[in-house]
């Protein structure tokens, strides 16, 4: 790549990502068009509906059934967003929930059958204490991202006038998720999307007590460190510059490390960069591992919710999924 070309790339701003976007550091021969979209999901939705940008920065789940549909791009092993999915889900008092196996026959909030925190605490929920999904009634109040997805039929829709906050305020479903992926904010993605809703939230118990102590213990035997976000190159994009997706690896790797020697010094000092820490305590001094074989693991169990829930059509082998630099 000896002449200088330009990239549009569609990634948020965050510690893993600043210095590559602010220029510390850079990739001989490219120019980064660098696109903040907010919020970044309608970056989601442009790129697995009309392929819009030449790197897009996707979610995990988003992208292994856009894949699965075809669709013409293939991700870096560079992941965004580590966390567990013992906490989040959350139950009314009322709601005659005690144990995760009594949302068998209950209504659930999510935002959207495949947003990747349902996707990853579904797994859980199923594999690990024996929940059938598909007897549970998922409420969702947003459209999927690959509208060439089928949806189990147990996956409704909340009427036109209410929200899944509202519902779960009023009794009409007796469990959601907290936050973006379900009853902590209202109507589609825009600006303000991350804005809290008029509703409160403190009444709700969380459905696994001690979850903490739980995704430790689950971290602890599995080794799955969940991710979220990953980073996709366009397929002809990358069959033009054939040595591009080992470059731009290579640069999200350096950015990665800057990121992690502040937070490891002390000079990030951000909720986010205080999370980081948190992470170091208890998966080590890399809290989010870049590389396949780093995180076969986490793909490998990612990839089996999303075939256990219907997302994809065929179990695709990793190769196809991610590129391979170890």
């Amino acid at each position: 790549m000896a002449d200088t070309h330009t990239f549009t790339a569609a990634v948020r701003t965050h510690g893993q990502t600043a210095d590559l976007k602010n220029g510390s550091v850079t990739v001989p021969g490219v120019d980064f068009e660098f696109l903040d979209i907010k919020p970044q999901i309608a970056a989601y939705r442009r790129m697995v509906r009309n392929v819009e940008f030449d790197i897009c920065e996707l979610a995990s789940t988003t992208y292994m059934i856009a894949r699965g549909f075809g669709k013409p791009f293939k991700a870096l092993p560079v992941f965004f967003g580590r966390r567990f999915h013992h906490h989040g889900l959350v139950v009314r008092p009322d709601s005659g929930i005690s144990t995760p196996k009594d949302l068998e026959g209950k209504k659930v909030g999510v935002r959207a059958y495949t947003v990747t925190t349902g996707v990853w605490t579904r797994g859980i929920l199923q594999n690990e204490y024996g929940v059938d999904p598909y007897k549970v009634n998922w409420m969702v109040d947003d459209e999927e991202h690959v509208q060439e997805l089928k949806l189990p039929d147990n996956v409704q829709h909340v009427p036109e006038d209410k929200s899944l906050a509202s519902m779960m305020a009023n009794g009409e479903i007796q469990a959601g998720f907290l936050a973006n992926a379900g009853i902590g904010r209202e109507g589609k993605p825009r600006e303000d999307w991350a804005a809290k809703p008029s509703y409160p939230t403190d009444t709700y118990r969380e459905l696994i007590p001690d979850a903490e102590a739980a995704e430790a213990e689950w971290y602890k035997r599995t080794g799955i460190l969940p991710c979220h976000g990953t980073i996709v190159i366009k397929d002809e994009v990358a069959a033009k510059y054939p040595d591009l997706p080992r470059r731009l690896y290579d640069a999200f790797l350096e950015s990665k490390e800057r990121y992690l020697e502040k937070v490891r010094s002390g000079e990030a000092t951000e909720k986010k960069d205080n999370s980081v820490r948190k992470m170091i305590d208890l998966v080590g001094p890399d809290p989010m591992p870049y590389g396949l074989k780093a995180n076969l693991q986490s793909i490998e169990a990612l990839r089996t919710y999303a075939f256990q829930q219907g997302l994809m059509p065929t179990r695709m082998p990793i190769e196809d999924l991610f590129y391979n630099f170890d």
